[in-house]
């Protein structure tokens, strides 16, 4: 398994045992980033510590957050979805690259550990 397929895999064993998932962001929000082929994403952490390497690669004065993961799955997925967005999870390394998945894909992977009607999205 690649690196970033391993970080992936941690993504989802971390925030199905937590049920919590971790950001980096500043007053204006949450860094993205956008792929060559025009895919942008918004990126999340399984672990603080993990967000915290984040932020301090990005830098910018980025703090990390925590936020419960039914509201992320209520919320802030739906909301992706709606803008376009893909979202990275457990990016790491100096240049913070990793997987990316549609929050459909997100939804369908965390569904065995979420409510229902969290697995679907349309």
């Amino acid at each position: 398994m690649s690196q970033s397929g391993s970080q992936a895999a941690a993504f989802f064993k971390d925030v199905h045992r937590s049920r919590v998932v971790w950001l980096v962001r500043d007053d204006d929000g949450s860094p993205t980033h956008l792929s060559p082929d025009g895919t942008r994403s918004l990126p999340f952490w399984s672990t603080s510590p993990r967000a915290q390497r984040a932020a301090k690669i990005w830098g910018r004065g980025l703090r990390v957050e925590s936020m419960r993961l039914d509201i992320w799955c209520d919320l802030v997925l739906p909301d992706a979805a709606r803008d376009g967005l893909v979202i990275g999870v457990n990016w790491s390394g100096p240049r913070l690259v990793g997987w990316s998945f549609t929050p459909k894909q997100v939804l369908n992977r965390l569904a065995p550990s979420s409510a229902p009607g969290h697995s679907t999205m349309d």
